[in-house]
């Protein structure tokens, strides 16, 4: 197993550390996104906050590499679909019931 690669950074006011292994058991890599502030603030991958994505090895290399650009791609491609711009408006605007 090679040595996990974590990363800080922030997407739309939301603090995101971001776990990625390479190669895992030999055969699969792995990635961990998780919100760390607001702690497990919703994300457009994942309601809870929390995301364990395994992928084919070489996958984030393929795509040049840069682990933070690619969460930011796919965030702001997930970010884009309905359902999330509605949960992002209703979010802003708060609810009275």
């Amino acid at each position: 197993m090679q040595q996990p690669q974590t990363y800080r950074f922030q997407w739309q006011g939301i603090e995101i550390e971001a776990t990625y292994i390479p190669i895992k058991w030999g055969v699969i890599a792995h990635l961990e996104i998780e919100s760390i502030h607001p702690k497990r603030a919703p994300l457009p991958v994942t309601e809870t906050g929390y995301k364990s994505h395994f992928h084919p090895c070489g996958t984030v290399e393929a795509k040049g590499g840069d682990v933070v650009a690619q969460i930011v791609a796919w965030l702001d491609e997930e970010a884009a679909k309905p359902e999330w711009r509605a949960y992002a408006a209703k979010s802003r605007q708060g609810e009275l019931f």
